[in-house]
């Protein structure tokens, strides 16, 4: 168990962590701080903190799409870094099992849900080849994509994005105001 002594008290780790996760889950939920506060028996200022220990940006909603990158890790540690909520970045070989192990409704099925999810984002970075980023730009809105073309269609094998690049892109939309819709 995680249990652990402060003077007299045994206070256990996982119950913080089951509490502060279900307090955050709230608030992004909807509910204000006040409702939260109420609800959890903890004064409004303690919720107010636990989002600022927590917090890595603010701003925009960012997602990076990418493929086919030589350097996946690197590029999700970055996004991690730097607070990305969506990070989807495949290899060559990645990308051509994910296409092949679904049939042809199911992927097409997919792409359409997956556009979905990214049009949700104030902010998509593509990282893909010309004709990939402008398809992917038509699928999505156009407004919010910010395109990081990797080379001439057909790539056939991993290109190495280069992180700082990537890191001064997602820094620069971060500082950006969001658009109105």
């Amino acid at each position: 168990m995680d249990l652990i002594r402060i003077g007299d008290k045994v206070v256990s780790l996982s119950r913080i962590s089951n509490y502060t996760e279900q307090i955050l889950l709230a608030r992004s939920q909807g509910l204000s701080q006040q409702d939260v506060a109420k609800k959890f028996n903890v004064d409004r200022s303690f919720v107010s903190r636990l989002e600022t220990l927590g917090e890595l940006r603010k701003g925009r909603s960012i997602a990076v799409i990418g493929f086919p990158i030589a350097n996946p890790g690197e590029i999700t540690r970055l996004c991690q870094e730097l607070g990305v909520e969506l990070c989807w970045v495949m290899t060559n070989k990645e990308r051509w099992e994910y296409a092949q192990s679904r049939n042809g409704i199911e992927l097409v099925n997919e792409i359409m849900d997956l556009a979905n999810r990214f049009r949700q984002f104030d902010c998509v970075i593509l990282m893909a080849s010309n004709a990939r980023v402008r398809l992917m730009a038509a699928l999505l809105d156009s407004r919010t994509v910010v395109p990081l073309v990797l080379g001439e269609t057909p790539l056939s094998s991993d290109v190495a994005v280069d992180v700082e690049t990537l890191r001064r892109t997602i820094l620069s939309v971060t500082e950006t105001a969001p658009s109105k819709k």
